[in-house]
């Protein structure tokens, strides 16, 4: 089996490398300068045990593949750039590669399997920074993540337990979990926040509009009825340590950062994941008729934010709340 893993940012590039350092077969697809740098100088990985560096094969794309038996895709492009990485894939490999959606959001599989006929959820809990080319970053162990996986829309089969035991055996926990999108239905409520530390920063005093946030998406959960897994079973899953020491960071110069959108912005990438997170709430909220103001002012400053290439942080708390009172107060067709 070959791991074709599609998008070498802070999840992929530290799942290839784990992988590849445990045998297993690893291709990555990568642009940019992430691209020149691992086809260059290989992919660094730093972890709060180790620091190094591993040669890695690595495209710019599908088309640059000779596409064999046994490929297994490992989707971990952000969500905004799935529809375009899956018709990249069709258009070379036809439809019937597994698709594994290593990826936060609940819309990924939906795409995939309007396109390809086995298609695989994995939860993500990883602690993972990529803002610097050929540079990964995870600050957990020992395990460095939980990734258990399932087919779309349900069910379990040989592949998804073999996937879960290379995972296993690359370091990570790893289980085949029969019903895994109700394990990620939780993991999209915690990232609801990521907007507002991308918008306001990591150290912003915004706890009360996440807590917002996060009654906003419940409110809509029982609307839609959508069972998601009770966040105390959730954090059950504990296998994964983290080390989030910050003295540490400061004595290897590591800057404190954010979540995986804060990322997108501190790279200067020109787009954000926030449609398909508060998105997704305030989509639910749409169809069922559940107000999700907070969820929707964090949704478009994120966008807007990545779409002009601003730094993270650029909007203070203060003018988050101002806008909030401002849009309350204005009429709403």
């Amino acid at each position: 089996m070959r791991y074709i893993i599609y998008g070498a940012g802070a999840v992929g590039g530290a799942v290839g490398v784990r992988l590849s350092r445990a045998g297993f077969d690893v291709l990555l697809i990568a642009r940019g300068a992430q691209l020149a740098a691992i086809q260059r100088d290989g992919l660094r990985l730093v972890t709060p045990a180790e620091s190094f560096t591993l040669a890695l094969p690595a495209v710019g794309g599908p088309a640059e593949i000779a596409f064999r038996d046994g490929d297994v895709v490992l989707l971990t492009v952000k969500s905004q750039d799935t529809a375009a990485a899956l018709d990249d894939l069709r258009l070379v490999a036809g439809d019937g590669l597994p698709i594994v959606c290593c990826q936060n959001g609940v819309e990924n599989e939906r795409a995939a399997l309007r396109r390809f006929a086995r298609v695989y959820g994995m939860l993500v809990l990883m602690p993972a920074t990529f803002v610097e080319a050929g540079v990964v970053e995870v600050d957990a162990g020992p395990r460095h993540g939980i990734f258990d996986l399932g087919r779309y829309p349900d069910g379990v089969d040989d592949l998804s337990a073999a996937i879960a035991a290379d995972f296993e055996a690359a370091g990570f926990a790893c289980r085949a979990v029969a019903a895994i999108m109700p394990w990620k239905y939780t993991k999209l409520r915690l990232n609801l926040a990521n907007a507002v530390d991308a918008v306001c920063g990591p150290g912003a005093e915004a706890r009360d509009l996440k807590d917002r946030l996060r009654q906003e998406i419940e409110a809509c959960f029982a609307a839609a009825a959508v069972n998601p897994i009770p966040v105390a079973d959730f954090n059950s899953r504990d296998a994964v340590r983290f080390d989030l020491d910050p003295e540490r960071r400061r004595a290897q110069r590591r800057p404190a950062g954010g979540g995986s959108t804060w990322q997108s912005l501190a790279r200067g990438a020109g787009s954000v994941e926030a449609d398909y997170l508060n998105g997704e709430v305030v989509l639910l909220g749409r169809l069922h008729g559940v107000p999700t103001p907070v969820n929707e002012l964090f949704q478009l400053l994120a966008h807007r934010l990545g779409r002009a290439g601003s730094e993270p942080g650029s909007v203070p708390v203060a003018e988050v709340r101002r806008l909030l009172a401002e849009r309350a107060a204005a009429p709403r067709s």
